[in-house]
């Protein structure tokens, strides 16, 4: 008898998933979302084995659920649905954030197993029209499971990452998580949009080149997203935040000093710091 993945919402990354499930083990890739357009480019590309509407239904016949869907949705979908699922389902995410996202999943009967998941991909483009099953290859699959958390769906989450093309598996705490994306995420964002708040940058326009582009590519956001992305992870991006705005001083002083001995000291600390974390 085959086992079901039911994938609620098929937007960029749950349709991407969806895709890259394809003939995982035995189980049947169920997608639920509720676009009429989202539902017919997923008809007519095959993006899953069914599809539906529905999704309590989907989630009461579900082995695996992935919740795909923007971090304030997942919270609202655990809290509406938490009496749907079965005992002994593993409920799943892909959500940037994990520490609200798995405090929400608190609302969920104990015999339901929620382990935080994050495979770190993506696009700058979102919706199902530029999904893409080969999106995951070759990136960190993130998971978060709890004391509690069933053995066999931890390792389930492995052979699942192996199936999509991750380069591998990482087990952390919640709080490790966010201070990661914190990090190499969310303060690139930050950073690029204060840019662009600047009115002075418009003096420059014609004269940007790739480098600028490259650094603030991410400031065509989607805002609603980033909105609860940043909020609901803001004591780590606060954080961060704090540290980075310590550093720009650090290096606004020693630059204002014209000591050039100093400035080409504290460059070449910070350069060696980088190739040792190998972002050449």
């Amino acid at each position: 008898m085959c086992k079901r993945i039911a994938i609620i919402g098929l937007g960029l990354i749950g349709g991407s998933m969806a895709m890259a499930l394809k003939g995982f083990e035995d189980y049947e890739i169920v997608g639920v979302d509720r676009d009429p357009a989202t539902l017919e480019f997923a008809r007519t590309h095959g993006v899953a084995d069914y599809l539906s509407t529905d999704a309590g239904q989907a989630v009461s016949t579900a082995d695996v659920v992935y919740l795909c869907l923007h971090p304030r949705g997942i919270v609202d979908f655990l809290s509406t649905y938490r009496a749907c699922f079965r005992p002994g389902t593993l409920v799943t995410d892909v959500c940037g954030i994990k520490t609200a996202i798995v405090d929400a999943a608190a609302v969920l009967p104990d015999e339901v197993d929620f382990i935080g998941s994050h495979p770190m991909a993506g696009k700058e483009t979102s919706g199902i029209f530029h999904a893409d099953g080969a999106l995951f290859r070759g990136a960190h699959y993130i998971i978060t499971p709890r004391p509690q958390s069933c053995p066999e769906h931890v390792d389930l989450l492995h052979r699942i990452a192996d199936h999509i093309g991750c380069r591998d598996v990482v087990n952390t705490t919640t709080a490790k998580h966010d201070a990661i994306i914190a990090y190499t995420s969310q303060v690139m964002h930050i950073m690029a949009v204060a840019v662009c708040d600047d009115p002075d940058l418009f003096d420059c326009k014609g004269f940007e080149g790739g480098s600028f582009r490259d650094c603030t590519r991410v400031a065509a956001l989607d805002v609603p997203l980033w909105t609860e992305l940043f909020s609901m992870n803001a004591p780590a991006l606060c954080k961060v935040i704090r540290n980075l705005e310590d550093n720009l001083r650090a290096y606004r002083e020693v630059i204002a000093s014209g000591d050039t001995a100093a400035l080409a000291e504290k460059l070449a600390w910070s350069a060696d710091r980088k190739r040792h974390m190998n972002l050449e």
